[in-house]
């Protein structure tokens, strides 16, 4: 056993993780993160949100000079491509982040112990390092945040050449001529659309008759009209059954209700979604169960069944987004420390980086119908805002829904560009209690896309302006 003995052990250094032992420390915690890998900052910063998102910029710049310059006056001779370059910069971005993490720790006194950590029982955990003994720890309380990983299907299973997950899709070393995808989801369409603008032909196969699951159906269907122009196909309502290799090719054989599909390319990125990531925690052994997900059951404490182990982000039920996991990471530390936490699952915003983008919080109309909720909705299309036609990307909507009697924010619905930043607006009137009116009354700057929640919200009255 250690000699060092510890107020909160976290296991696993990703966001919501290495959040949480910041926080954690702040409020006067001795505390210590372990993280098997080499870098902290879990899948968001090494192989998710970060790199596929640096990607996604280059990609984009690309794609905005070879198709969009000329329509600004801007004549380019040749647009040539140097993917080695662009896959350098989306590390150099990656190291940046996981450096400054290591920073954050030092500056806040929290120890890094490298290697895997497993529970013991309530108060100890043992870690495996990369080489050596295994050591174990002592902690007044751990905290589970070990994230989630890519789910693999047995029809498909990676050999991270040809059948590949989403952390082999963002370091190809050539653009696939064809790609293939399976799932319709965040990951497939954000990859997929990097890969497209940079030249592949890109296949979605989907099972479900829409992409991007439960999100608002409308919001979906505009989104992938836009990605359809831009020469993604989509295979929609239509399963997998087959997956093999034959040489430097893949060929999937997939079947709708009424025909089989044979499609070959290069490469074939299963993005179905992902799993929580727990094995090797020895849950069981201390007596957690988890549910038929795969995910660590805890109350609003964020406490799981055996006291003094707590879980956050992925492991635990809810969206898998890394600031919700920040927000839990904070939320737990805090309620850990004798403080009061709090998670405003309602608030939390969800984002699609593509091109368009899509953005939303709340409830879906689907959602309300289908509970029963009586609401007004407001749209207010980019066609109509003077910045997003002096940028030339004026393809999008916005839409609000407020409750029919108290005019409450039930949920808001953005596809366009920089929907990711717009969102923050709406997100924090959810917080507020806002209602359509009190968006409506806001000030906006003009020209700016922000405009468009103010017409949206005016419009659940019936008295947009400017449409």
């Amino acid at each position: 056993m250690s000699e060092k003995q510890y107020d909160l052990l976290v296991i696993g250094g990703g966001p919501g993780g290495y959040v949480a032992a910041i926080r954690a420390a702040q409020l006067g915690l001795k505390t210590a993160c372990i993280e098997m890998a080499p870098a902290l900052g879990g899948t968001c910063l090494n192989v998710g949100c970060i790199p596929s998102k640096a990607l996604l910029e280059s990609s984009h710049h690309f794609w905005h000079a070879q198709h969009d310059f000329e329509a600004h006056g801007i004549t380019c001779s040749e647009v040539k491509l140097d993917l080695k370059k662009m896959l350098q910069r989306k590390d150099e971005v990656v190291q940046g982040m996981t450096g400054g993490i290591s920073f954050l720790f030092q500056k806040n006194k929290v120890e890094w112990i490298r290697g895997t950590g497993s529970l013991v029982q309530a108060g100890v955990v043992e870690v495996q390092p990369a080489s050596g003994d295994r050591v174990r720890y002592q902690a007044r309380n751990i905290l589970i945040a070990t994230g989630s990983r890519p789910i693999e299907i047995p029809i498909a299973r990676f050999d991270h050449t040809h059948i590949v997950d989403s952390t082999d899709a963002l370091q190809f070393e050539k653009i696939p001529e064809h790609l293939i995808v399976i799932g319709g989801g965040v990951i497939g369409l954000e990859l997929g659309s990097v890969w497209r603008r940079l030249g592949a032909k890109v296949t979605v196969v989907e099972a479900l008759d829409g992409i991007l699951g439960a999100t608002d159906t409308q919001t979906a269907s505009f989104l992938q009209k836009q990605l359809i122009k831009q020469g993604i196909t989509f295979h929609m309502a239509t399963k997998l059954e087959e997956a093999v290799v034959k040489g430097k090719k893949v060929r999937a054989r997939c079947k709708t209700t009424t025909e089989t599909l044979e499609l070959e390319g290069d490469k074939l990125l299963v993005a179905v979604g992902r799993r929580a990531y727990t094995q090797g925690l020895n849950l069981e052994k201390v007596g957690i169960a988890v549910d038929s997900a795969g995910r660590i059951p805890v109350d609003t404490h964020f406490a799981t069944s055996v006291p003094g182990i707590f879980a956050i982000g992925d492991v635990i039920a809810g969206p898998m987004l890394a600031h919700k996991a920040e927000e839990e990471g904070v939320a737990a530390a805090e309620l850990i420390a004798g403080k009061k936490g709090h998670v405003n699952y309602e608030a939390v915003p969800s984002v699609v980086y593509t091109w368009p983008e899509v953005a939303t919080v709340g409830k879906s109309e689907e959602q309300l119908k289908k509970e029963g909720i009586p609401y007004r909705a407001g749209k207010f299309y980019f066609k109509a805002n003077g910045r997003a036609k002096a940028m030339g990307d004026a393809e999008g909507v916005a839409k609000l829904l407020a409750h029919k009697d108290t005019d409450r924010l039930l949920g808001a619905h953005l596809v366009g560009p920089l929907a990711s930043e717009m969102i923050a607006e709406i997100a924090l009137a959810f917080e507020f209690g806002a209602s359509a009116e009190d968006v409506a009354r806001a000030v906006h700057a003009h020209p700016t896309l922000a405009e468009i929640w103010k017409e949206a919200a005016l419009a659940v009255d019936q008295r947009s302006l400017h449409s």
